[in-house]
């Protein structure tokens, strides 16, 4: 995987993987077709969605965790990229 990003403030995670694309395209204008893998939160912040692009279509992962919270961003209008290690840390439950 290239890139790894976080898609800051919390998202509708009724939504599928039309509505993140719809994200990913209009409101950051990244490259859906990269390599790369795409992380959303809801409020609860103990759910998580990831979407990546694998060569002949795409894949919506989810993601809950039993106890405790990820630690999410609430500002909607970034998105940060990160690296293998932060990612391993927020799969984690670090700060």
């Amino acid at each position: 995987m290239a890139k790894i990003y976080l898609v800051c403030g919390y998202t509708d995670m009724r939504r599928s993987i039309d509505g993140f694309m719809e994200i990913v395209r209009d409101s950051f204008e990244l490259d859906l077709y990269s390599n790369s893998l795409f992380l959303f939160c809801g409020k609860r912040r103990d759910r998580l969605k990831a979407l990546h692009f694998d060569k002949d279509g795409f894949v919506l992962l989810y993601r809950r965790l039993d106890a405790g919270r990820f630690q999410w961003s609430s500002n909607s209008c970034e998105v940060q990229n990160l690296t293998r290690q932060e990612f391993r840390w927020l799969m984690e439950g670090l700060s």
